[in-house]
């Protein structure tokens, strides 16, 4: 055989090594110990679409934990990001459930049509579903869910008494003290000027008025208060909960509640939630996570606002774990098995 023959023989068998390793890694990488089935729920307006995820090890009943999504559009799985999430509750025992918002994925319905009592109603939707089921132990019932959650699971915990933990990840307590404290947050990442910033805040405080006027979405494209409007359903959503606040439903809480916040949060002001939760809920029921490199969604920090970079995609692919900050995984994991020992 030639000199060149074996060359090239070598450099074909260097790189099927290549991917057979970078294959196996990946798969080794993606091993997560559930099985998804996908269900339908019937909700308060319409079905929900949802994924069922039930530990891979054992042949249950299972515990359940149910998702609450936070702000914006989301499928069930947050495009794969809750799968990490879902592996460490089925290690406690625990199976997941998600849903799609609506008019996500091909849901019925518009997620912007929503108040936050309309999402409560979703999740006691799903947790009377899951009374349904048999693989399902419905005295181990607990619920996790990120930001906008943090208006939608003290709701339900004051109405269900079979639900009998909760795991809250960066949730306000007021709205509009909220958005005050995230605009500022972005102005200033963005190297605004005290002069852009003193702006954006007059203009905030405009939109405020037509809200608490209850002005529609004709009148508030005629003020001109945004060079950008938002969408007349984004006004619509806005309409409807910029009152919300936590307060209330926090102190009727009674059961075993995790707060985790990330000291990187440029969505909440985590010092006032921290001091808020510990004030409002009552003594016993609260434990707090503080994690100084965690943001909003307890992603790396290079990965939470850089979402569409390199290394985000190369750690959703080669290692999903990773994605989040150390410990927050197995702090979801120990908190749910502890609920139920």
């Amino acid at each position: 055989m030639s000199r060149g023959k074996k060359l090239t023989l070598t450099a074909i068998g260097t790189v099927i090594a290549l991917v057979v390793g970078v294959t196996v890694w990946i798969l080794v990488a993606n091993d997560f110990k559930f099985h998804e089935e996908r269900v339908t729920i019937p909700g308060p307006r319409g079905e929900l679409h949802a994924v069922l995820a039930r530990p891979a090890d054992t042949g249950g009943p299972y515990g359940l934990v149910v998702f609450v999504h936070g702000d914006g559009p989301a499928n069930a799985n947050r495009d794969d990001t809750y799968k990490p999430l879902w592996d460490a509750f089925a290690k406690a025992g625990f199976a997941s459930l998600s849903w799609d918002k609506p008019g996500v994925d091909g849901a019925p319905g518009d997620w912007e049509s929503q108040s936050m009592h309309d999402r409560a109603a979703e999740v006691d939707a799903a947790i009377a579903w899951a009374h349904t089921r048999s693989d399902i132990d419905t005295t181990r019932i607990g619920a996790w869910g990120v930001g906008q959650a943090g208006w939608v699971l003290p709701e339900v915990a004051h109405a269900r008494p079979d639900l009998r933990f909760m795991i809250l990840v960066g949730p306000a307590v007021n709205w509009l003290r909220q958005g005050e404290f995230a605009l500022r947050t972005e102005l200033r990442a963005d190297g605004a000027t005290p002069e852009r910033i003193a702006d954006q805040m007059a203009r905030r405080t405009k939109r405020i008025a037509l809200l608490r006027a209850g002005a529609d979405y004709a009148a508030y494209l005629k003020s001109g208060v945004d060079d950008e409007p938002m969408s007349e359903a984004r006004w619509g959503f806005e309409s409807r909960n910029f009152r919300a606040d936590s307060t209330a439903d926090l102190a009727t809480v009674s059961i075993p509640t995790l707060l985790v916040l990330g000291g990187r949060d440029r969505d909440v002001d985590v010092a006032e939630t921290e001091r808020v939760y510990r004030a409002t809920m009552p003594p016993g029921t609260l434990t707090v996570k503080d994690v100084p490199d965690g943001t909003h969604s307890m992603t790396r920090n290079d990965i939470e606002y850089h979402p569409d970079g390199l290394q985000a995609f190369g750690r959703s692919i080669f290692a999903p774990r990773s994605i989040y900050v150390p410990g927050y995984l197995d702090a979801l994991r120990v908190f749910a098995k502890r609920q139920t020992e």
